[in-house]
C-alpha cells in the first residue's frame, strides 16, 4: 500500500519560492557537472562544494573514525538513547561522502537521539562491486563485535545507498547474521539493469538517466548479470527482511523501482510517496518543511520499533 504524504497545511509563499529555487538550482548543477564526460573525481569535488550550504544541526558532535576498517563519520547527539543508525550515502555508486549528507545525518542524530555512523564506503570506478557491500558488511559486523545489539541498529541509505541497504540485509540473511531492527531507504536504486525507470512529467531535477548509467557502468563488473539480486534487490526474495520504510518523490526517475517493491510477498513494507518532490528531497531538511516532515516520519517509524 502506498501512502501519499503532504504537509498538513499548504506551504506558504516563502516555502513555494524556496522549493522552486532549490529545484532550479539542482537542475542546473546536475545538468552541468554530473554527466558522462565529467570524471568521477571532478564530480566528487563539485558535490562537496555544493552541499556545504546544506544546514547541519550544530548541537551534534561530528568526529571522524573507522568501523571494521572502513572510514566513517560519527554523529553524536547531546542525548543518546543507545541506538545506532548506519547511514549509507547516495551518489550513483561513484560520488558522495559522509560530509555531503550531513544535513540528513545530523538531523536524524539530533531529533532521533541516536548515534549515526555515516560510512565512507569505497566508490567506483576505483573500487567496483563488491567493494561497497563488503564495506557495509564489515561495518555492521564490527558494530555487533563492539557489543551493539542488532535490535538497536538501523541501516538507512539514499539512492545508491538505498541499494546497499537492501543488499546488506540480504547478505546478513544469507550469512545467518542477526538482522537490524529496521531498514530505511530514500529513493533507492533497486534495479541497476536500466529497466523500471520512470519519466516524470515535471522532470527529475537531480537524477539523469545518463548519469545513473555512468555510475552503474563504473560499479558493475563486465559480464555480470545486472539483474543478479546481489546488484538489483528488486529481483531478490525479500521475505523475512526487517521492517522497511521507503520514501520516494513523485518527480522521480526511480519512482517505479520503489513502487514495484509492493509486488514482493512477505515483505513488511511502508511505502510513502511525496507529490511534487524529486530525488532524495530529504537532503533539503532544515530548508523545506516537507523534507523535515519526511524525516520526522522516519523517526516515528523507528519509535514504533522501540527507538526512544
Amino acid at each position: 500500500m502506498t501512502l501519499s504524504v503532504e504537509l498538513p497545511v499548504a506551504p506558504g509563499v516563502g516555502q513555494r519560492l524556496l522549493s522552486a529555487l532549490l529545484r532550479a538550482s539542482t537542475w542546473a548543477l546536475f545538468r552541468s557537472g554530473f554527466r558522462p564526460g565529467v570524471s568521477p573525481v571532478s564530480q566528487r569535488r563539485l558535490l562537496r562544494l555544493a552541499t556545504r550550504i546544506a544546514p547541519v544541526v550544530r548541537s551534534v558532535r561530528i568526529e571522524p573514525g573507522q568501523i571494521g576498517g572502513v572510514p566513517c563519520e560519527w554523529l553524536t547527539p547531546p542525548t543518546d538513547n543507545g541506538w545506532v543508525l548506519l547511514y549509507l550515502h547516495g551518489g550513483a555508486f561513484m560520488v558522495g561522502a559522509p560530509q555531503t549528507h550531513r544535513s540528513i545525518t545530523s538531523y536524524l542524530a539530533r531529533h532521533g537521539q541516536l548515534r549515526v555512523c555515516a560510512l565512507d564506503y569505497r566508490l567506483a570506478p576505483e573500487h567496483p562491486f563488491p567493494a561497497a557491500p563488503d564495506d557495509v558488511l564489515a561495518a555492521y559486523r564490527a558494530l555487533l563485535e563492539q557489543g551493539q545489539a542488532a535490535e538497536r541498529i538501523v541501516i538507512a541509505g539514499d539512492s545508491a545507498g538505498g541499494n546497499l541497504t537492501l543488499c546488506a540485509a540480504l547478505r546478513l540473511r544469507e550469512l545467518g547474521l542477526p538482522q537490524p531492527a529496521a531498514l530505511v531507504c530514500f529513493s533507492p536504486v533497486t534495479d541497476v539493469s536500466g529497466a523500471n525507470l520512470h519519466e516524470p512529467p515535471a522532470g527529475d531535477p537531480l537524477l539523469q538517466t545518463a548519469w545513473l548509467g555512468q555510475g552503474v557502468d563504473a560499479y558493475c563488473p563486465p559480464g555480470v548479470d545486472r539483474r543478479d539480486p546481489a546488484l538489483s534487490p528488486l529481483y531478490a526474495d525479500l521475505r523475512g527482511l526487517p521492517p522497511l520504510l521507503v520514501q520516494v518523490g513523485e518527480d522521480e526517475r526511480l519512482l517505479t523501482q520503489s513502487l514495484r517493491l509492493q509486488e514482493q510477498a512477505g515483505i513488511d513494507l511502508q511505502l510513502e510517496l511525496y507529490p511534487r518532490q524529486w530525488h532524495v528531497f530529504q537532503i533539503n531538511c532544515g530548508l523545506l518543511d516537507i523534507a523535515d516532515l519526511a524525516l520526522q516520519r522516519v523517526l516515528e517509524f523507528l519509535r514504533q520499533r522501540g527507538c526512544r
